[in-house]
This record gives structure tokens, C-alpha cells and sequence, in this order.
């Protein structure tokens, strides 16, 4: 018997609609169901045009969103009164040399400051942090080792490389 309390399950589609632009359709499947669009681009130094925001700033409009809306849900469930919330997030990444493509990034490292607001305990609102923090989706995914399969099709046909 599993102790899952729910699903959590997306599927994102991109398409290339401009010289770096993409358009990602994202579609929440559980534990709710919405379809949303996002652009995606790159500033000069990539080469885009500047006209949305970066992969890099939504993945850290993610992270520290997450983040921000864990700590409330979690101070009403466990009933700890919060006046504010702010979180300041640094994050570095390297690029180093590549035997084929012009560069490969690395991660260097996340910092995550939280500030919150409250008159409760701070014994409590340090276990609230820490709570939410573990029901971050996004933290606990930046926390570990995660496999990730590709596949790949060119002109619609799958793909594989010979061993």
C-alpha cells in the first residue's frame, strides 16, 4: 500500500517561433487540470531578441515561488500566523569548454535566504521553513540526483544510435 497523498503530473510542448523565442504549452494534469502558454527567449548576448523571459528565469521564478507559496500553505495547515514572506535566491552557473557544442553549463550552487514575518514562535516558523522546504517540488528536485531520458526523432523518425 502506497502512502502517496497525491500526484503531482506535467507535460510540456515547445515549438521555436522566432530566432531563440520559443512557445512552451504546458499542461497541468494532476492533481489539477490547466493548459497554460509561456514564452521563452534569449537576450543579445545569446543571441534573441529580449522579448520574454529566460529558461534561467523561470526555473528560478519556480524555485523561489515554490518556495514562497509552500511557506503559506503550510503556515495555515499547521496554523502559525505569517504576516510576510520574502525569499532572495542566488544562483551561479558556469559554462566550461565542450568537445562539441560551443559550451556546457554547470551548476556552481543555490543560495536561498527566507524572511518571514511573524510573531509566532521562532522555533515554529524554523520548523514551518523546513516543512515547506520539503514540499518545495522544486527544491527537493534541485536536492537530488534525477534521471532524465531523452529520445530523440529527426524529420519524425525515431533515432537510434548504433552501439
Amino acid at each position: 500500500m502506497s502512502d502517496t497523498l497525491f500526484n503531482v503530473h506535467f507535460t510540456a510542448e515547445g515549438a521555436c517561433v522566432g530566432k531563440l523565442r520559443n512557445e512552451v504549452t504546458l499542461t497541468a494534469l494532476e492533481p489539477f487540470t490547466v493548459t497554460r502558454m509561456l514564452a521563452t527567449d534569449e537576450g543579445k548576448f545569446q543571441g534573441g531578441e529580449d522579448t520574454a523571459p529566460t529558461p534561467l528565469e523561470f526555473f528560478l521564478t519556480g524555485l523561489v515561488g515554490c518556495l514562497m507559496t509552500q511557506v503559506r500553505v503550510f503556515s495555515r495547515r499547521l496554523k502559525i500566523d505569517v504576516d510576510d514572506v520574502k525569499v532572495f535566491c542566488r544562483a551561479r552557473w558556469e559554462a566550461h569548454p565542450d568537445g562539441v557544442g560551443p559550451y556546457q553549463g554547470r551548476p556552481v550552487g543555490f543560495e536561498i535566504d527566507v524572511d518571514v514575518a511573524s510573531a509566532a514562535d521562532p522555533d515554529r516558523v524554523a520548523e514551518l521553513v523546513s516543512a515547506a522546504r520539503r514540499g518545495c517540488f522544486v527544491e527537493q528536485t534541485l536536492s537530488q540526483a534525477n534521471a532524465i531520458e531523452h529520445s530523440l526523432r529527426i524529420n519524425g523518425t525515431a533515432w537510434q544510435e548504433e552501439k
